[in-house]
C-alpha cells in the first residue's frame, strides 16, 4: 500500500472519529452518554487539559468517583471533579468534591440535581480536535479538506481508468490494422 494511502486513510478514521464526537457531544439524549472536553488542569494527573471524558448518569454516586456536573450549555461549562465526601439533607445527598490538583476541596456544594452523570471514559487530548471542529472555522475544515481530498482522488482514478481504455482502444486498432493488413 502507498504510504499516500496510509496517510489518506488514517486522516479519514481520525475525522470520522472526530465527527462522531462532535454530534454524540452536541445531541441533548436525556439518560445516555455525554462526551465534554476538559477545559482546565483541576484534574491532573488523571484526566489531562484538552481530554474529553464520556459522562453517564448512575443511580448512586460513592466517594472517589469522578463526576461532571452543573449546567451543560454553549456559555455554561461543566466541572469534572472527584468525590471528596458525601452528606446527606433531608435523605439526599449532598457532595463535596475536589479536582485531584487542588489542594483542597470546592467551595460550592453540589446537589444530586446538578450531577451530570459518572466518569467512565477519558481520552487525553481529543478534545481539542472536537473543540477545534465545534468552531465555524474548524467545521469548514473537516468538511473542505476531506472534500478536497476526496474530489482528487475520484478525479485521479477517472483519469488513471481514461488511459487504460485509451490504451486498450489503441491496442485494438492496432491489431485490427494487422489483421487487415
Amino acid at each position: 500500500m502507498k504510504p499516500f494511502k496510509i496517510i489518506y486513510n488514517i486522516f479519514v478514521i481520525c475525522l470520522v472519529v472526530i465527527a462522531l464526537l462532535l454530534i454524540v457531544s452536541v445531541l441533548p439524549i436525556t439518560g445516555n452518554f455525554k462526551i465534554l472536553t476538559v477545559l482546565s488542569g483541576s484534574m491532573e494527573p488523571t484526566i489531562h487539559t484538552g481530554s474529553i471524558v464520556a459522562v453517564k448518569p448512575a443511580s448512586d454516586y460513592i466517594i472517589g468517583d469522578i463526576i461532571t456536573f452543573g449546567k451543560i450549555s454553549k456559555t455554561e461549562v461543566p466541572t469534572t471533579h472527584r468525590i471528596f465526601d458525601i452528606k446527606l439533607q433531608e435523605g439526599k445527598p449532598i457532595y463535596i468534591t475536589k479536582g485531584d490538583a487542588n489542594n483542597s476541596p470546592d467551595m460550592k456544594e453540589v446537589l444530586a440535581s446538578e450531577v451530570a452523570g459518572k466518569v467512565v471514559f477519558t481520552a487525553p487530548y481529543i478534545g481539542y480536535a472536537v473543540d477545534f471542529a465545534k468552531k465555524p472555522f474548524g467545521f469548514m475544515l473537516i468538511i473542505v479538506i476531506p472534500v478536497v481530498i476526496i474530489i482528487y482522488d475520484e478525479i485521479r482514478k477517472i483519469k488513471n481508468e481514461i488511459g487504460k481504455i485509451k490504451k486498450k482502444k489503441s491496442a485494438g486498432e492496432e491489431a485490427s490494422a494487422e489483421k487487415n493488413n
